[in-house]
């Protein structure tokens, strides 16, 4: 922390004024992608080039080494899972086998319901598929809309790793020149650094954040349920899917707990309401571990983490929420350099 500075309420406005002319275009244009494509790439070169030149002093170009190396990495990391998906589909698992336990268990819940409320559930797979269809046809527009939504942002993730890998090389030749930085110059590559560093803090919170999830998860897929006698299928893919979906703060756990529920319910209706009610426990809880672990790295209580996530969620959606731990460790540590926090 540098030497503090008197606090001044327009001082202040103007940091919080700073942070926002970069996040609401950013929010509002829905290039979070590509930001969040960059940061990573260029804090995941830094990081594995400061770890080349711990172990070799006297490395030259370390930081395009550690963007190649980075990139080796996550080219592997993803060619593994495709290869373990792939391994699993002809090994019965994978999305025939999901299909294949949701029809196990539209026929269960069937049985179990009152009649009344069983006329309600689809008799098959196919009359599922039918009436998917037929939404489908319904809302052709606003499917077309979402899949316009996906290719794009796909695309704005991949300019993103090109930025990244870029801004890694440029400002490394910059850096190795030792020439005067212009003061604008700096005073953008001192904010930058700011958020390259609050991005880094909550990408390594929320690791740990899924690694917790998946541990709770795994304990009632691998141990509660098989103790009760009521272990269900798939439970081994399903703690791996959790800890992949619980990379995306809040929403990833929806997704992994619909799983959960539908194969809980090939079992009993009162597994699938034990599943639920688990799982649900765990959503709950990744609010106030996301506001807790987050709000170390970051020198945040609970509730101020948490009142950012809901205003930003508000405001702009899913991308407001998964942005705002960044967005408030950004501003924290702009008060914090001036010594006011």
């Amino acid at each position: 922390m540098t030497q503090p500075t008197e606090f001044k309420l327009s001082t202040a406005a103007i940091s919080v004024v700073g942070v926002a002319l970069l996040w609401v275009p950013i929010l509002s244009l829905h290039l979070t992608p590509a930001l969040f494509a960059a940061l990573l790439t260029f804090g995941g070169a830094r990081a594995t080039s400061a770890m080349l030149r711990r172990i070799w002093p006297a490395l030259r170009h370390s930081e395009g080494l550690g963007l190649i190396l980075f990139v080796l990495v996550v080219v592997l990391t993803v060619s593994l899972l495709v290869e373990r998906a792939a391994e699993a589909r002809g090994a019965g698992g994978g999305y025939a086998a999901v299909l294949q336990q949701m029809a196990a268990a539209l026929d269960r819940l069937r049985l179990m319901l009152p009649p009344w409320l069983a006329s309600h559930v689809p008799a098959s797979l196919e009359t599922l598929r039918t009436a998917a269809v037929g939404w489908l046809t319904s809302h052709a527009a606003q499917v077309q809309l979402w899949g316009g939504h996906t290719v794009r942002g796909l695309g704005y993730a991949l300019a993103g790793i090109v930025i990244g890998a870029l801004l890694t090389l440029q400002l490394a030749e910059r850096e190795a020149g030792a020439v005067r930085t212009p003061a604008m110059s700096l005073a953008l590559s001192n904010q930058f650094d700011g958020l390259v560093a609050s991005f880094t803090a909550v990408v390594f919170a929320q690791f740990r954040i899924a690694a917790v999830n998946t541990v709770l998860t795994a304990v009632y897929l691998l141990g509660v349920l098989p103790l009760l006698g009521t272990p269900i299928p798939l439970a081994g893919t399903l703690v791996v899917a959790t800890f992949v979906a619980s990379l995306v703060p809040v929403l990833g756990n929806l997704v992994s707990n619909t799983m959960i529920v539908v194969v809980s319910l090939t079992h009993s209706l009162g597994v699938a309401a034990l599943s639920l009610g688990w799982l649900v426990g765990i959503h709950k809880l990744e609010y106030f571990l996301n506001a807790h672990i987050v709000g170390q790295r970051i020198r945040a209580q609970a509730w101020e983490l948490l009142t950012s996530m809901l205003v930003l969620e508000a405001l702009f959606g899913i991308a407001g929420l998964v942005s705002a731990p960044i967005i408030y460790a950004q501003l924290k540590s702009v008060w914090y350099s001036r010594g006011w926090i």
